[in-house]
């Protein structure tokens, strides 16, 4: 397991990444590694011997845009064909358009005329006869089904119709393609959840927050312009919210947004940072007049969802399915004493809430149709996203929800934290 030198890498305020080139380095290696490893094994799997993926400039598949260099660029008609010859010979990558794969493809056809990409596509086709020829018509799996209707119509009426026959959906491939992480992205996914870890840190400290002035619309600015100042993006829309009591959102009104003494700040944000996701709700608590530390209630309902994450790591099994895990976690928890838990965890890694086991959602705790119905397998990462909810003694008994979320890799060794979790409340 390979580690990732950071020494050459750009800091700022302690927050420290890549520079670009190095990412496109890095990227374009654990590239190479998963077209090696995992795609043979995706194939098998799903039964396919043929995998098409046609795409067009503005309108890429999203499983294309993990198949495919950093450092390139996509012109006109995309047009990928994997083929498994054999379990011996491997399977065989062919890139028929303009765009650069490096040594990644082979490379028929260079150039970027659709007239000369569709016959030149029919041939491949033809030559190697392909039994089942997957495609991205995926029903369930939103990233599995990237294929348009137009190239879907232009493909069945170019291909000759004894192929067409041979159609069907790839969302089984893809699934396994898009979730399934390799040790070295594992390393590096920690260095990812590191940097997101670092950036709410910074969010929840005097350098980004003054008590009295500061609104949680200003963080989630700072956030997104940290980002950006980074080179990094968001993974979605930054949220930073306010939890009081009720005696304090009576003085200051409902629509009070300023950051006081005595509130708690929750988050929900993550970066997308060489094509990995981050996904975390954190707390901090800003204290008022001679206080130390955050309310005992609160602290206690924080160590109550702790609990509820230990039995959530506990019970993953490979081969479970995200409804029965849910089923699992829930009962524990419940019969431990985790007051009123919830868990809406989903996968995470190439993109945000694909495509993995769903475990639940807020408004659905007892099974997920579909996308629940995946089953768990080593080697994928998720968000440990979960509450627990009790009434809070120093607020006159007002009940609180207390969500936390932290990102989690399944491996041969069990379910994990991929760079720790917080405990204790960030203190401003």
């Amino acid at each position: 397991m390979s580690k990732f030198a950071l020494s050459t890498g750009h800091t700022a305020n302690s927050i420290t990444v890549l520079p670009m080139r190095q990412r496109a380095e890095v990227t374009n290696r654990l590239l190479r590694q998963r077209l090696e490893t995992i795609l043979p094994v995706a194939m098998r799997e799903a039964g396919l011997d043929m995998w098409l993926i046609l795409c067009q400039e503005d309108d890429l598949d999203p499983v294309y845009t993990t198949l495919t260099p950093m450092d390139t660029w996509h012109p006109i008609l995309q047009a990928l064909v994997f083929y498994d010859r054999s379990a011996e010979a491997g399977v065989e990558r062919i890139n028929i358009s303009g765009t650069n794969t490096h040594d990644l493809y082979d490379r028929p056809y260079r150039g970027q005329l659709e007239r000369e990409q569709w016959p030149l596509l029919c041939k491949i086709v033809e030559e190697r006869d392909p039994q089942r020829i997957g495609i991205n018509i995926g029903s369930t799996q939103w990233a599995a089904g990237g294929l348009t209707h137009n190239l879907y119509q232009q493909l069945t009426a170019k291909l000759p119709p004894r192929y067409v026959e041979r159609l069907t959906s790839a969302e089984p491939l893809a699934t396994r393609w898009l979730a399934t992480l390799t040790p070295d992205e594992i390393v590096l996914f920690e260095h990812v959840v590191g940097v997101a870890h670092r950036l709410i840190a910074e969010c929840y400290s005097r350098q980004a927050i003054v008590p009295g002035v500061t609104t949680t619309n200003d963080l989630v600015w700072h956030y997104w312009q940290r980002c950006a100042d980074l080179g990094l993006e968001p993974s979605f829309k930054p949220f930073f919210n306010l939890i009081r009591s009720d005696a304090a959102r009576h003085q200051y009104g409902p629509d009070d947004q300023v950051i006081r003494p005595g509130d708690f700040i929750h988050c929900d944000v993550g970066i997308r940072y060489l094509r990995l996701n981050s996904d975390h709700q954190q707390w901090a608590y800003v204290l008022a007049g001679g206080e130390r530390d955050a309310p005992p209630g609160m602290k206690a309902l924080m160590a109550a969802t702790g609990r509820l994450q230990d039995i959530f790591m506990a019970e993953f099994r490979r081969g479970l399915t995200g409804n029965q895990l849910l089923k699992n976690i829930l009962e524990r928890a419940r019969a431990e004493g985790v007051p009123n838990p919830k868990v809406y965890s989903h996968s995470l890694g190439h993109f945000l809430h694909e495509p993995g086991p769903l475990i639940g959602l807020p408004w659905e705790q007892e099974a997920c149709p579909g996308r629940g119905d995946v089953a768990l397998e080593f080697n994928e990462a998720f968000t440990m996203e979960l509450s627990a909810a009790e009434p809070i003694a120093e607020w006159n008994g007002q009940e609180v929800r207390l969500g936390l979320e932290e990102d989690v890799v399944f491996t041969e060794a069990g379910c994990r934290p991929l760079d720790g979790r917080q405990t204790g409340f960030y203190l401003i």
